[in-house]
């Protein structure tokens, strides 16, 4: 690589750390620029999961305050991400390359738009169980099923997989939206580390790109936990929704 091209993957890793810890389209800044850069899709797509694994990471010990308050939500989504993301991974390998072109672009449109109108819905639920009704702070069988899938989603492609996390979460459970935002967070680097061990056996790799996307990830997904902390829920979630759109054109 030259020096700039250095310095345009350090900046994706920035970027795409940022991401993971706030709206949760990360793949869609990295995965570009190295497929740009000249690195096969497959190596492009494993070696971009990879090097944005510290970045989850490092987002995940940003949300450490929120996590602690719901431990045992946090214990559910690392375990179902984990065992998607290694169908996912798997996927990925036996698969040929572009199966779910064609689909993945609606599915990110459809998840953006539930996570708008997801605040409407909750209500609509909530009145419907009453006023006395026990808000949801365990993950139901069906809501445990959906996050699963997104971390198969996740281990076999990613791009929009945080916005699908959060409309997971946010029709699944009644909790404030930075707690749903640190537990997507968490089950994007879930899905992230079970994929990597699967890639770092079977998947060709670039280490010059993971390290690169490391080192730029690690410092973007903490700094991404202090923005998305201090978000207003309005905001975060139109930014989410402006994510899932962009995701969608650029996927078509």
């Amino acid at each position: 690589m030259s020096p700039l091209e250095v310095l345009v993957v350090l900046g994706a890793g920035l970027a795409a750390g940022m991401l993971t810890s706030t709206v949760g389209v990360a793949s869609l800044v990295s995965f570009p620029v190295l497929v740009a850069l000249g690195v096969p899709p497959v190596t492009a797509n494993a070696s971009n999961t990879v090097g944005l694994l510290p970045g989850g990471a490092s987002g995940s010990f940003g949300y450490r305050r929120e996590l602690r308050e719901h431990p045992r939500v946090a214990a559910a989504v690392l375990g179902t991400c984990a065992v998607g993301a290694v169908a996912g991974a798997f996927l990925l390998l036996a698969l040929p390359p572009g199966v779910f072109e064609a689909v993945v672009p609606w599915l990110v449109l459809m998840t953006a738009a539930l996570v708008g109108v997801q605040p409407w819905v909750s209500a609509r639920v909530r009145a419907r169980r009453g006023v006395g009704a026990a808000d949801r702070v365990t993950m139901s069988p069906v809501t445990t099923v959906f996050a699963t899938l997104t971390g198969v989603y996740g281990g076999y492609f990613g791009a929009g997989s945080g916005v699908m996390m959060m409309a997971v979460l946010g029709f699944g459970l009644d909790i404030e939206l930075r707690f749903v935002n640190a537990l997507k967070t968490l089950a994007v680097t879930a899905g992230n580390l079970v994929a990597t061990l699967v890639f770092l056996v079977l998947a060709p790799l670039d280490w010059q790109v993971i390290l690169l996307l490391a080192a730029g990830s690690v410092v973007g997904g903490y700094a991404g936990s202090f923005v998305g902390r201090r978000l207003p829920d309005r905001v975060l979630r139109t930014l989410v929704v402006l994510a899932g759109l962009v995701a969608f054109v650029v996927l078509l």
